[in-house]
Parts: C-alpha cells; sequence; structure tokens
C-alpha cells in the first residue's frame, strides 16, 4: 500500500509538474514575443495554434513510442529526448526574429516559437499520455485517466498564477529563470519514472487480452468531440473581447472554464449526467446563437458576460462529459489522446488560420455553435436507446429543428451586420468595417467596439477633426499650441485610424503616420479624405512602431502622438521605459508628447506618471467630455513635454496635473501588469 501511494505521488508529480509548465511558458513566451508584433491579439491565436500542434507531435510521438518499442527502449529514447532538452535552457526568444515589417506575421510567429520552445514544448507534450500509460503499465487496474484530470488541474492553476503572482512579481528574465528551474526538476522526475519503466512488461502481457480496438466512428467522434469546445473557446474569446467587455485578460476566463470542465469530467466522481447537461445544452446553444442580437451594449457587462460564459461551460462539459464516457480500454490510451489533440489542433487551426484569411466577418463562432449541436446530436443519436423507431425519428426532427432554428437566427445576424457595411475586410490584426450614419452624416471605422475615427460626409465639414481628435481634445490643444507659428510642423502618428488628424495639418506640414495593419492604410485611402485632401506632406510607415522609430535616424517631431491604447489589446511595449526612450529621442527639444489614455477598463495615467517621473518630465491630462454635434467622444490625452519650463507655461483648457502613484513600478520591456492598472 505505502509503495502504491509513492508510486502514485511520483507518477502526479511529474503530470502536474508537466502541465504546469506548459501553461506557464504559454504566457511568458507570449509576453516576450508580443512586442514585435505590435500587442495583437492574434499573436496569441497563433501562439495557440503553435502549443496545439506540438502538442499534437507530442501524442503522436507518445502513441508511437508505446506501441513501436520495448519498455527498455521507450525509456533510452526519452530520457536522451529529456537530457537534450535541457541545452536550450534558459527558455529566451532570440532577437534575430525581430520582424522587420513586411513577413507574414502568422509564419514569423510560428517559427519564432519553434525555434525558441519547440523542443522543451515537445518533450512536456508528450507527458500526459506516456506517463499515463507507463502508469497503467506498472499499475494494473489503475485509473489512468484521473491523472488527465490532475494535469488539466495543474494547466488551470498556471494559468491563474500566472497574472496574479508571477506577472506582477518577477521581470520577464527571471520569470525565464524560475521556468527554466522547474523545468530542470521536471526532466529529473520524468527521467526516473523512464528508467524505472525500462523493464515492465504489464502492458505487454495486457495487450494479449482480447479487447475491441476502437472503430472508426469512434475515433471520429473523439477528433469531433473535442473540436468543437477548441474552436468555441478561440471564437467566443474573441467575441468577448470585441463585443462585450474588451476587458484585459479576458481571455483567461473561457480557458479556465475550458480545462475545469476537462477536470471535472475525468476526476471520475460522475459529475457529468445527461439528463442535466443536455437540456442546458439546448438552453446554451440558443443564448450563445442569440446573445449578439441583444444589444449588448445596454446590457450590464457582468450580465452578459456571465451568461455567455456559462452557455459556453455548458457546451464544453457536454463535448468533454461524452468524451470522458467514451474512454477506451488503457490498451488504446494513446489511440485516444491522439484523437483529442487532433481534434484540438483542427479547431485552433480553423479558429487560427482559415478563418482570419477566408472569412471577411467572424463567421467561426456561428459555425462552431451549429457544428457543436450536429455532433452532440449525432452522439446523442447513436448512444441512446428509444423504446420505439417512431420515437427515435420525433427526437430526430426535434433536433433537426432546433438546429435549424440556430442557424436562422445566427444568418439573420449576420445579415444585418452586413447591411449599410462599406468595406469589412479581414486579416491577421482583426476585421474592419467601414459603415455610413446616414442620419448623422458621418462614416466610421470600426473595429469590434473600437471606433478608428469618423468623418463628415458633408464636404463642407469632411477635414474637421472628430472623435477623440477633436480641437478640444488633448491632442487636438497640442498641435494647435504648435501651429501657432507659422513655421511648418512635423507631426508623428502612431496608429493611422482613419487620418483624422491630417485635419490639422497646413501647408508644408509633414505628417508621419505608423501603422502595422496594411489594411487600415488601405481603408483609409480608400474610403475617407483626411488624408487625399490635407494640405501636408502624408508619409506612411508600415510596421510595428516601436521597432521602426528604433530603426529611424531622429525624426525632430514637433508633436508625437501615440495613439494605440483604447481596446483590449493593449500594446504594453508601447507604453516601457525603452520606449519613451524612443519618444523623446524623435522629439525636438520643446517637442510634445501626447498619449491617447482613454479606456474603460485601464487606468494608464500611473503608467504615463511613472514615466515621466523617470525622465524628469512634468505630465497634464487634458480631458474632454462629448460633443454630439461635433461627433466627438469623451477622451483622455496625457501630454508630456521636454522643454519643462515652456510646458508649464502653457494653458491647456481642462488639464489637470497627476500625482505621483505610490508603490507603482516603472514599466520596461521585462516588467509590466496589466493587473495594477484595471480599473
Amino acid at each position: 500500500m505505502k509503495y502504491n501511494l509513492q508510486l502514485t505521488f511520483q507518477y502526479g508529480l511529474t503530470i502536474f509538474l508537466s502541465a504546469f509548465l506548459l501553461f506557464q511558458v504559454q504566457p511568458l513566451i507570449g509576453k516576450m514575443i508580443l512586442p514585435w508584433f505590435g500587442g495583437s491579439a492574434s499573436v496569441w491565436t497563433t501562439c495557440m495554434l503553435f502549443f496545439q500542434a506540438t502538442l499534437l507531435f507530442g501524442y503522436i510521438y507518445s502513441h508511437w513510442i508505446v506501441k513501436a518499442l520495448s519498455p527498455y527502449r521507450q525509456s533510452i529514447l526519452h530520457i536522451a529526448l529529456l537530457l537534450i532538452s535541457l541545452s536550450l535552457l534558459p527558455l529566451a526568444a532570440s532577437e534575430s526574429w525581430k520582424p522587420a515589417g513586411s513577413e507574414n506575421p502568422t509564419l514569423q510567429i510560428l517559427g519564432l516559437l519553434f525555434a525558441s520552445i519547440g523542443l522543451p514544448y515537445f518533450v512536456l507534450s508528450t507527458t500526459g499520455p506516456l506517463i499515463q500509460a507507463w502508469f497503467a503499465r506498472e499499475r494494473t487496474g489503475g485509473v489512468p485517466y484521473r491523472l488527465f484530470a490532475l494535469s488539466n488541474f495543474g494547466s488551470m492553476l498556471a494559468l491563474l498564477a500566472y497574472p496574479i503572482a508571477f506577472e506582477p512579481m518577477l521581470p520577464t528574465q527571471w520569470q525565464s529563470y524560475c521556468w527554466s528551474a522547474l523545468y530542470a526538476i521536471f526532466v529529473l522526475t520524468c527521467g526516473i519514472l523512464a528508467w524505472r519503466n525500462r523493464h515492465s512488461i504489464a502492458l505487454i502481457e495486457a495487450e494479449k487480452e482480447s479487447v475491441a480496438a476502437p472503430t472508426a466512428l469512434h475515433l471520429l467522434t473523439w477528433i469531433l468531440l473535442a473540436a468543437c469546445p477548441s474552436i468555441l473557446m478561440v471564437a467566443d474569446t474573441s467575441f468577448l473581447t470585441e463585443n462585450i467587455a474588451p476587458v484585459p485578460m479576458i481571455w483567461v476566463a473561457p480557458l479556465v472554464l475550458y480545462l475545469l470542465s476537462f477536470i471535472i469530467c475525468f476526476e471520475g466522481s460522475g459529475w457529468y449526467r445527461r439528463k442535466l447537461f443536455l437540456p442546458l445544452l439546448v438552453a446554451s446553444l440558443f443564448i450563445l446563437a442569440y446573445l449578439p442580437t441583444l444589444g449588448l451594449n445596454e446590457l450590464p457587462v457582468m450580465i452578459s458576460t456571465g451568461v455567455n460564459l456559462f452557455s459556453f461551460f455548458v457546451v464544453c462539459m457536454v463535448c468533454h462529459g461524452e468524451l470522458a464516457a467514451q474512454q477506451p480500454n488503457s490498451r488504446y490510451l494513446t489511440t485516444y489522446y491522439l484523437m483529442l489533440a487532433v481534434g484540438g489542433v483542427m479547431g485552433g487551426f480553423f479558429v487560427g488560420i482559415i478563418a482570419p484569411y477566408w472569412f471577411t466577418e467572424n463567421y467561426e463562432l456561428s459555425i462552431g455553435i451549429v457544428l457543436t449541436g450536429i455532433v452532440v446530436a449525432l452522439v446523442f443519436l447513436s448512444n441512446t436507446r428509444f423504446k420505439t423507431k417512431q420515437l427515435k425519428l420525433t427526437a430526430a426532427a426535434g433536433i433537426a429543428s432546433f438546429l435549424v432554428l440556430v442557424s436562422v437566427i445566427r444568418i439573420d445576424d449576420h445579415s444585418h451586420d452586413i447591411a449599410g457595411i462599406e468595406l469589412s475586410q479581414r486579416n491577421f490584426y482583426g476585421t474592419l468595417k467601414v459603415y455610413v450614419d446616414e442620419a448623422r452624416g458621418y462614416k466610421t471605422m470600426q473595429h469590434g467596439q473600437i471606433s478608428h475615427g469618423s468623418q463628415f460626409t458633408d464636404p463642407a465639414k469632411a477635414q474637421e477633426p472628430t472623435t477623440y481628435y477633436v480641437r478640444e481634445s488633448g491632442v487636438g490643444q497640442a498641435i494647435l499650441v504648435k501651429s501657432q507659428s507659422s513655421e511648418p510642423i512635423k507631426v508623428g502618428v502612431v496608429g493611422l485610424g482613419v487620418g483624422t488628424l491630417a485635419g490639422y495639418a497646413r501647408k508644408g506640414d509633414v505628417y508621419r503616420f505608423y501603422e502595422i495593419n496594411p489594411d487600415v492604410i488601405d481603408a483609409a485611402q480608400k474610403h475617407f479624405t483626411f488624408l487625399s485632401n490635407s494640405a501636408a506632406s502624408i508619409q506612411h510607415v508600415l510596421g510595428d512602431a516601436r521597432l521602426r522609430l528604433e530603426q529611424e535616424p531622429n525624426q525632430q517631431f514637433d508633436v508625437l502622438v501615440i495613439d494605440a491604447f483604447s481596446g483590449d489589446s493593449v500594446p504594453i511595449h508601447l507604453l516601457t521605459k525603452e520606449a519613451f526612450t524612443q519618444y523623446f529621442r524623435h522629439l525636438k527639444s520643446d517637442g510634445i508628447l501626447a498619449l491617447h489614455i482613454t479606456n474603460r477598463f485601464l487606468d494608464l495615467k500611473p503608467v504615463v506618471k511613472t514615466a515621466s517621473n523617470a525622465f524628469d518630465q512634468d505630465v497634464k491630462v487634458v480631458r474632454f467630455a462629448a460633443s454630439e454635434t461635433k461627433v466627438g467622444y469623451r477622451s483622455e490625452w496625457a501630454l508630456i513635454s521636454k522643454d519643462k519650463k515652456a510646458f508649464r507655461d502653457i494653458q491647456f483648457v481642462n488639464a489637470e496635473e497627476i500625482d505621483t502613484p505610490k508603490e507603482f513600478n516603472l514599466w520596461r520591456d521585462d516588467y509590466s501588469s496589466l493587473l495594477s492598472i484595471i480599473k
């Protein structure tokens, strides 16, 4: 008994460590490379695709090694892999992979991740099914699937621990050192288990038993049941951040619920009950389908988010509950996990690769909802014994009618989305829409809930700055102050939008726009006239602004505008000490730095104040309430000047000082914490 407890603990510790490290390295490496690709949410989606694909290859390896090699050869090969992977520590992302601006971001990110963490992540990915197979070999009659629940618990704990504990407390380099140290411990524990299993024969003896192999239908069912929640997890996260609550780190919630459903369903206590969850699934699919039509901006954020997440959790419980109910004999354990990995990768590939480049709208959530209904319906109809054939036909007809209803709701919703749309364009960085409000007389560029600017359709007012950039706003006042002299000025703008700030330009001025999304440049030039009708010389710089500013000679800007912080995917690399160093390098001696810090969920004032203190500069925040007639939005702009004395003499309207925050650390490239500034 004592031996069995020690054995279970050793297996449990190894599988827990592997899962914890798998989910710790994901946000860690993501944070390392996010600044290189503009801080886009699609960076995380691409990272998820890499993680899922590597997990699949890890499961393929585990399946092959268990089926094709003797226990002794399994041990030797895996120990060799463990030792080789140690040579890549400590974890780091090589700067040779920094983009120059013209590369495909998806391929660049995948290549970078492969070179940086490919082998260690692959080794960790093999651990779940391989360790469970060894456990079943050494403890015939044991329950290896409960180790899968433990694995998902380790993943969930790592996911929650990173933003709460690791990110606020440690710089990125020290996070890397801690992760590398834990990985070395994992290599030791996994190596011990591999060495001890080199002479095990229990599984070989078990394979002599007559156990029916899973059919092709079983394999397909496992794949589809794994793919549906994988699609919905990424698609629903995107829907949450773009349409309900653009809150930083909201992506954690769906992923936690996804893992929690695995834990509950595979723990072995029978929490999943069809009689309870199948009726809930019907309600949840209907809610997920109908939620976008409810006018979400009018509902309290907590209610709409809570309803959405509960519905998503029910879907995960049903899919993973049905998967757990179909667990095969431990002889086919690695086959089972391989199919789960295939399904996960298929879902990630569809959302991360196919959808952004094939669809002009966000159709993947709708497809995921309908596909889930179809898959679960087929599983239910094939696995349920009906008293009569007529009863089965009636159930099938009812299910089909419900799925048609859900499909009609989603089709109708997408039809409304494209009505009145002048442009709908999608790429790696998201979906851009241009629509015309005929009643109010202006057109707008939009990404989810985030406005990229509006322009009056009346030619007489077309060059008048609007939204966050009206003349009374902080940036408007800064440009007007610098335009008081007869000399031309040079303005740098990080974030093009519709090019609104070009409406301030005079003849001889130079406006240099930095924009990472080529579709934004194309839309601003073709659907708006701020740029084409401007009297200034307009320059476009494609690529991440931080990287471009680092590479360029001193631009001598009179005003440098940083406008990239309105949404949920805040590019933190534009708010660090190193970023401010570049901003001040490119300003004239009396130039003004204007940062757009309007955000519903983040208070960026402590970040800006701490950075200005580090450079011994004053900062003023200029607030503008709103103006319906001017199409002026509520805004907050932080203004800083290199000429501290002259800046104090400028009388900005509605300006106020910022108090120095207590116990707030200066953000650097290797240290930042979004939790510290969430309102």
